[in-house]
């Protein structure tokens, strides 16, 4: 039996990766997945003081009070940030880090440094229409919710030796939809998949969009079985 704690995306919640799930635990296998602070069914938590270093420690806390090891720890596009860092802080516990579509941060980068200038500057504009300290959603609450800035803004060190020698794994969708208002974000997801593969890591395709995880569960989970 493995252990899965799955991460998922910005604006979304742990009810994203229900399917998923259900597929993982029909297997046998033991699986958590979280919502992160102010998102999904803990909106009522927002506020401006929601960083990344608090998704972090949302999924630290998992892992600790559970007391989860040998851990496979998935993260969807935005929670490749949040699972780089955890890494950081409590390597011992996890056995692989799966990043699904999503951001991998070197050493000092913020979301917005990998996603670049142009892209900052239009999710800027976002901020500065509504509130002052939270993206958009694209698709309409309670499901989706408002980002924090600062989950975009805050920096990781990223310097453990012992996080650096946990065994990676990169899911890639191959559907770019040209019409698509994600289609932005991306080239970084891409780059991140081309570095990936250069770099040896376990390596998957799948015939999908970034939506993967609403698109096609059963193959999506088929792929994190078959690493297990």
């Amino acid at each position: 039996m493995s252990v899965y704690v799955l991460v998922h995306g910005s604006t979304l919640g742990g009810w994203c990766w229900r399917e998923v799930t259900n597929y993982l635990r029909a297997e046998g296998h033991e699986v958590f997945s979280p919502t992160l602070t102010g998102l999904g069914e803990r909106a009522h938590l927002a506020n401006p003081e929601v960083g990344l270093y608090t998704h972090i420690q949302d999924i630290i806390g998992v892992l600790e009070c559970e007391d989860l090891h040998e851990t496979v720890l998935v993260g969807y596009s935005y929670g490749g940030m949040v699972i780089t860092g955890v890494a950081e802080r409590i390597p011992e516990r996890l056995s692989y880090l799966v990043y699904l579509d999503a951001h991998v941060p070197k050493n000092g980068q913020s979301l917005t440094d990998i996603r670049g200038p142009d892209l900052t500057r239009y999710h800027m504009d976002l901020v500065k229409k509504g509130d002052g300290w939270r993206i958009p959603a694209a698709s309409p609450p309670p499901r989706w919710q408002p980002q924090p800035w600062l989950t975009c803004t805050q920096a990781l060190e990223i310097k453990n030796p012992a996080a650096i020698k946990i065994p990676r794994a990169f899911i890639h969708p191959t559907i770019r939809p040209p019409d698509s208002p994600l289609t932005a974000n991306m080239p970084p997801l891409d780059r991140a998949a081309e570095e990936a593969r250069a770099n040896g890591w376990w390596y998957r395709e799948i015939e999908a969009t970034h939506e993967v995880v609403f698109e096609k569960p059963k193959e999506l989970s088929d792929l994190l079985l078959e690493l297990a």
